[in-house]
């Protein structure tokens, strides 16, 4: 039940009340807009609001910005934001999607939810970097890409937050042949062959 896989997240009942109406509006734009495979609707809180959630655990303090690469469906960033409300209100997040239908699900999910978000309807490479203490992004691109679009918008001293799949060991030795950074791998709570990656000093070359 959705109630007592949310318990497992250890929230205030009112951040519990906003991550099922954010689970109930994902769910209801999807039968529109492709923002999620509709094969894990059906398993969406282990799926996407855990697999997101597991990020905030890792997120460094003090943060101010966060800057969401690709949200689409607002994967991790919405949920992240959700949790800020409740342990770091002061941190501003900015989710990047160039696709106007997605851009317009996150502009109204952070505005039905009353989050601290603003949305970019712009490529993340043309977007002015933003110099965030925290970027994060899920399942946008191979890490040699993704760096790239990382290192454009993460302050000196910044952290990146980075859930891979089971190749994530592939991807990171491909991308050392272009990228410095150190990197701390951690286990994913929904899935064992996945990994959260957390990168600091990201320097190309």
């Amino acid at each position: 039940m959705l109630i007592s896989q949310a318990q497992d997240l250890n929230v205030s009942r009112e951040t519990l009340s906003k991550l099922r109406a954010f689970a109930e509006l994902l769910a209801h734009w999807n039968a529109r807009i492709n923002l999620v495979a509709p094969s894990t609707i059906k398993d969406m809180w282990q799926r996407h609001i855990i697999d997101s959630a597991q990020l905030f655990d890792h997120a460094p303090e003090p943060a101010l910005h966060w800057v969401d690469l690709g949200s689409g469906g607002g994967l991790p960033g919405l949920v992240c934001a959700i949790l800020a409300q409740e342990n770091r209100p002061h941190c501003q997040f900015t989710l990047i999607e160039s696709d106007k239908r997605k851009s317009a699900f996150l502009i109204t999910a952070a505005r039905e939810l009353e989050l601290n978000v603003t949305v970019c309807a712009n490529r993340i490479e043309t977007v002015q970097p933003q110099m965030a203490d925290i970027v994060s992004a899920r399942a946008l691109a191979p890490l040699t890409i993704l760096l790239g679009l990382v290192d454009r918008h993460l302050r000196p001293g910044g952290v990146a937050l980075l859930p891979k799949g089971k190749s994530y060991a592939e991807e990171l030795a491909t991308a050392r042949a272009e990228w410095q950074f150190d990197v701390t791998e951690i286990e994913s709570q929904t899935d064992p062959l996945a990994r959260l990656l957390i990168l600091k000093d990201i320097a190309r070359g």
